[in-house]
Formats: structure tokens, sequence, C-alpha cells
């Protein structure tokens, strides 16, 4: 029975103080908010892969300067209407060959081009590098959408909080006037004023602006209605801080996933906004190039030469596509309760 007893004591030996705070360490490590959203983000990867398309997309069109093989606005009257030409690659559509009759003859040779000079993505109507032009509209695409949701992110964001944050007959006024102004159609806000202003970079960035910042100031408003009944507003108000201070301090920062992602969505609308614009000839004017404006000119010749309007049509198409994408990756990534 001692042996027994002996044998029992040993086998349910009390755990050790070490050993029992161990057992009750938290094996995760501790992410902060960003990081956590940065983590869910990668695992999305098609929204991930959106955002390397994207960045990639920027650095080029900022870079078109330094990396264009032509001017984009250099016309050449002699080499009209070329098509795409890659040196060793004997592919229809890319050695320079086009459709005649039935069959393919080197646009090159019968326009006299020199031995040694091409064009990757071949010229437009007046002998002008496609390629350039279309890194130089991208450029000029993506700067008025950037400036146009810059002036609706701050219209909006300004709006929304002194909407919500105020409140009362304020707030009632403020909405009214949203509704009016809801009830007219983007297109006559931009159309009147393009038709008022000429259509330069910032007057097309103006008319999206004016006809997009009540989407962002709603979402506010109501993200502050929420926020301004929270505890730690209740305290920072009792404290005597002043309405701006609170602001800036705590309820924008808790707003920031709804601005990002809003604004996200906001990007690629404004793109549309602004080729459609410069399709129909109120937008960009010539001989300033953007992906609406090639679009336009790559129509007039569609039956005959169609890559002049395939190649920024697929621009305009792969960066809406990447940003709504990337968008949707976000909002996931922001949410809490899409964590797994």
């Amino acid at each position: 029975m001692a042996e027994n007893a002996n044998v029992s004591n040993d086998t349910f030996e009390p755990l050790g103080k070490e050993e029992h705070l161990d057992n009750e360490k938290i094996a995760a490590p501790s992410l902060t908010f960003t990081q956590d959203a940065w983590r869910r983000l990668k695992k999305n990867k098609i929204a991930f892969i959106s955002m390397w398309i994207l960045l990639a997309v920027l650095v080029l069109s900022l870079a078109g300067p330094l990396i264009s093989p032509h001017q984009p606005n250099n016309a050449q009257p002699a080499y009209t209407n070329l098509p795409p030409k890659i040196p060793g690659v004997h592919i229809p559509g890319l050695d320079g060959t086009k459709a005649v009759d039935g069959g393919r003859v080197d646009a090159y040779q019968q326009q006299h081009v020199p031995s040694g000079k091409y064009w990757i993505l071949g010229t437009d109507y007046l002998g002008r590098d496609l390629l350039s032009r279309i890194i130089a509209g991208t450029r000029v695409s993506l700067a008025v959408a950037l400036i146009a949701t810059l002036l609706d992110l701050t219209v909006g964001v300004g709006y929304g909080l002194i909407s919500g944050w105020r409140g009362g007959r304020t707030d009632m006024i403020m909405q009214r006037i949203i509704e009016i102004l809801s009830s007219v159609p983007n297109l006559v806000y931009m159309i009147l004023l393009l038709v008022v202003m000429r259509g330069s970079l910032l007057s097309i960035s103006l008319a999206i602006a004016i006809s997009s910042w009540t989407t962002m100031a709603r979402l506010i408003r109501a993200e502050s209605l929420t926020l301004k009944s929270q505890e730690y507003i209740l305290a920072a108000r009792t404290l005597g801080e002043s309405s701006w201070k609170i602001a800036w301090k705590h309820l924008i920062p808790n707003m920031s996933s709804v601005i990002i992602i809003q604004t996200m969505f906001t990007i690629p609308s404004a793109i549309f906004f602004e080729a459609f614009l410069s399709y129909i000839g109120i937008g960009i004017q010539p001989p300033t190039a953007s992906l609406g404006t090639l679009i336009s000119d790559g129509q007039k010749n569609f039956q005959f030469l169609p890559f002049q309007m395939w190649y920024p049509a697929v621009v305009l198409m792969v960066i809406m596509i990447c940003f709504n994408l990337f968008a949707d990756g976000l909002r996931d990534a922001f949410d809490p309760r899409s964590r797994e």
C-alpha cells in the first residue's frame, strides 16, 4: 500500500509556478488594427494582386516622360496608321503587317519606314506613337481622378461631420440640400460646368467632384451620428475639448476605414467620367491625350485599325477593374466581422 501511495503522489504532482504561467501565455502575437487589416488584405490574393497592378500603372504613368519612346504629341505625317511591331515577334498584329484584301502586307515597307524604326503599339492618324500617348493619357486620367477625389474627400468629410455632429435643425437643412443636389443627374452638372469653363484638368476635376461628394457626406454623417453617442466622445466633451479637436482626434480616426474604402470606390468612378466626357468631346481637349480622347480617336478607325481603340480601352478596363477589386479587398480587411 505504501508503494502505491508513493506512485500516486509522483503521478499527480502539481505543476510548478513557472510551468503554470507558461500554459497561460497567449501564443498569437499582438497586432494593431492596421497590422491586422494588412494581414487580412494579403490573404485576399485578388485584391493584393490588384494593388500591385495599380502601383505598377501609377509608377509607369509618373515615369512616362523618362520611359516614353517618343514625344506623345510629336506628329509624323509620313508614318500614319502604322500597326504595332515588335522586332523578332512574328505574330499577326505584332509584326508590322495589316490585313489587305484577304492577305497581309508589311505596312512598314509600304510606307518606306527605315530599317530599325518601329512602334511597339503602332501610330495614330497623325503618326504619333500610340504607346507614348497611352502612357501620357493614363497619367492625365489618374491626375483628374486623384484631384477630383481629393476635392470630394475634403468637401464630403467636412460637410458630413458638421451635419452629423451638430444634428437637429442644422442636420435637417444640410440633408435637404444634399437631396436637392442628388435629384439632378450628375451628367447635367458636368456639362453645365464644362460649357462655362474650358475642358481643362482642373475644370473637369471640379465638375466630377461637385457631382460626387454627396455620397461621401452621407456616409460620414451616418458614422458621426453613431460615434458621437459613444462613451469616449462623451468623456471628451465633459473634459471641455472643442468640437474641432474631438473631430480631429476621435471621429476622423475612427472613420478612417469608411473614408479609405469610399475613396477607393470614388477613384474608378472619376476615371470613368473623365473618359466619358473626353470621349464625347467636352472633356480634355486635343492634342492633350487622355484615355477618353484616345478611345474616341481610335473609334473613328475601328473598322480598319482596331488596335488604335483596343489598347487604350484595355488599359482603362484594367485600371477600373483593379480599383474595384482592391476596394472590395479593403472593405473586407477593415471589417472586423470578416475576421477568421
